[in-house]
């Protein structure tokens, strides 16, 4: 497998430029840029998804729901923010005020504005915010579906035998998750916890399902 490919690291929003720009054949990307890709393959059986509670992934804020009246979107997550667009239209039923934020949005979240935050940051800012909306547990609860973040796409047809190949790399990779945590210590948030619970990989029926609610409800506002 390691013959076959080039592998290149970035940020997600940079691997799905790259996509769209045919600069790779295949990334995992954040959803949201599937309907951008004139023809997107959607070729792994495992993603980075979540069949309830997410953790990583949520509006942060330090009054309830319904006294936020300004919400700001984390600038790094095409894909967060519209899912965040459509709860609050759909399920929280909230017709409020929404900010594209810059860095260091997370200073301003305080009083009636509320923040979208994803990541790294997320765990930091639940340390901070009085109350967590997580979108992963939002969206189960909306939908009865889990939510797909990003999914391995390609932007042209692949060989099945590669994707066969492929897939068994990333089941490999996934049975030794536990050893990977071990030699990384973290201490914002339970590590083992988030990939092994939180996290859900199987790009079963359902997920597919959830995916494809999901990019039709963005075609459907025009994000």
């Amino acid at each position: 497998m390691q013959d076959a490919v080039e592998l290149v690291t970035d940020y997600p929003s940079h691997i799905a430029a790259m996509l769209l720009n045919d600069e790779i054949d295949v990334g995992l990307v954040p959803v949201a840029i599937i309907p951008r890709l004139n023809t997107p393959y959607v070729i792994s059986d495992y993603c980075i998804g979540s069949d309830g509670p997410v953790a990583s992934v949520g509006l942060f804020s330090d009054v309830p729901m319904n006294e936020v009246k300004e919400v700001l979107l984390d600038y790094q997550s095409r894909t967060s923010v519209r899912l965040a667009r459509i709860l609050l239209k759909e399920y929280w039923k909230r017709d409020i005020i929404i900010t594209d934020a810059k860095e260091d949005f997370r200073e301003q979240i305080k009083g009636d504005t509320a923040g979208v935050v994803i990541g790294d940051r997320a765990f930091e800012q639940r340390k901070v915010s009085k109350y967590v909306y997580d979108f992963g547990e939002a969206w189960k609860v909306f939908t009865g579906l889990p939510f797909v973040y990003a999914a391995w796409v390609s932007n042209k047809p692949l060989d099945k035998s590669f994707i066969q190949s492929f897939n068994e790399a990333t089941s490999f990779g996934l049975q030794h998750l536990d050893k990977v945590l071990a030699e990384n210590p973290y201490n914002l948030f339970d590590l083992s916890a988030y990939f092994n619970k939180y996290m859900s990989y199987k790009l079963d029926d359902s997920k597919r399902k959830g995916l494809q609610l999901f990019l039709q409800k963005i075609a459907s506002y025009q994000f």
